[in-house]
């Protein structure tokens, strides 16, 4: 169980000229060898990564031949990656999927839900209200029940034995180099399992994955296939221009980025072998983009002045309900090129962040 001492400041809530409150979490960058490169707080923590997970669990519907088999291009993979806000793309994108099954959305297993844009939101209740194929998880039901259509199985996908998420633990096991059958896990909201694992097991899965490793040459053809949708349709991971977009076309998509509920985020580097797992203690996430901007310059990913442009495009400042800005959230990591400490890092970087070799041990 964690506590209160697992987790250092990640950011600093600033309302005018006072500290209005502050954003704890942990943080955890391993390397392709399953080493860390830096730990911030307790990543031995269990917590549960949610929709960051959707990129493993899409491997499946390209390694079985299920994608192939009904002839869903990358932009269906992507979507079966993205926890979306089901703009319109979102979802003719999805009927077309439902179609390509000959199936209705009454298949899926997620529950009813309405889009998250206020103008989308009113059209949908226009159009009846809430429907399974608006739920931001809708992509991923569609890429499980897609499996078990391939395989011949039941449609009963949101069971721990079903033949599809089997397939999922296999493929989470090999990269995290545990057994996912043995994790603890709960049910996520929109109704399938959830994971839980540590925030440095995380890392280090996002490590290997976005280095397209994998045991078999048809599991690292998925991974790839997986990499380069979410790389080609950043807009399809959340919604047109959000923070994820905005991140993965910040690198020129050389690293990757998947939110999960609750303040959670995973970055794949593609070309470092980097993994980064982002939990903010308080499940808020308002802040983890620009944490992960500043991590990202800390290891050398991006220049510190692009991180600097990175924050300001995914941290959105405080504003007033006429749209004034009132205030700002603060990163307070030190920037890689600074040499002396200021007041606003000394806290994060000596005030009771363990040592690596502490936090975590494999």
């Amino acid at each position: 169980m964690s506590n209160a001492n697992d987790y250092v400041e990640l950011a600093r809530v600033w309302r005018g000229g006072v500290l209005e409150s502050t954003h704890r979490g942990a943080v955890a960058v391993a390397n392709l060898g399953g080493g860390f490169r830096h730990a911030w707080g307790n990543v031995g923590n269990v917590t549960f990564p949610r929709s960051a997970l959707k990129p493993f669990q899409a491997v499946a519907l390209v390694e079985s031949g299920a994608a192939d088999a009904f002839g869903l291009t990358d932009e269906h993979i992507a979507l079966a990656c993205a926890s979306h806000q089901a703009q319109p793309f979102h979802v003719a994108l999805a009927q077309d999927w439902l179609a390509k099954l000959g199936l209705d959305e009454s298949a899926l297993l997620c529950g009813p839900a309405l889009p998250q844009n206020p103008a989308d939101i009113a059209t949908a209740y226009g159009a009846g209200g809430a429907r399974r194929i608006y739920n931001d998880c809708s992509g991923k039901h569609l890429g499980f029940l897609t499996v078990a259509k391939h395989l011949g199985t039941n449609s009963s996908y949101a069971d721990r034995d079903h033949p599809a998420q089997r397939i999922y633990l296999d493929v989470l096991s090999e990269y995290t180099g545990k057994d996912a059958s043995a994790m603890p896990y709960g049910v996520d909201s929109c109704g399938l399992p959830a994971i839980a694992l540590t925030v440095g097991d995380m890392a280090k899965a996002a490590a290997r994955f976005g280095a397209g490793q994998g045991k078999t040459a048809a599991r690292r053809a998925a991974v790839r296939r997986v990499l380069n949708a979410m790389t080609q349709y950043p807009d399809h991971l959340a919604g047109t221009d959000a923070p994820v977009a905005r991140m993965i076309r910040g690198t020129n998509g050389e690293v990757l980025v998947k939110s999960g509920a609750e303040g959670y985020l995973l970055a794949f580097s593609r070309l470092s072998g980097h993994g980064v797992a982002i939990k903010m203690a308080d499940g808020n996430a308002r802040a983890a983009y620009g944490v992960l901007a500043r991590v990202l310059a800390r290891i050398g990913e991006v220049a510190p002045a692009e991180a600097e442009r990175l924050i300001g495009e995914v941290v959105a400042p405080v504003k007033d309900s006429n749209g004034n800005v009132v205030g700002r959230v603060e990163i307070p990591f030190q920037a890689p090129e600074q040499r002396t400490p200021t007041r606003a890092t000394m806290g994060f970087w000596v005030a009771g962040v363990p040592v690596l070799e502490d936090v975590f041990k494999p």
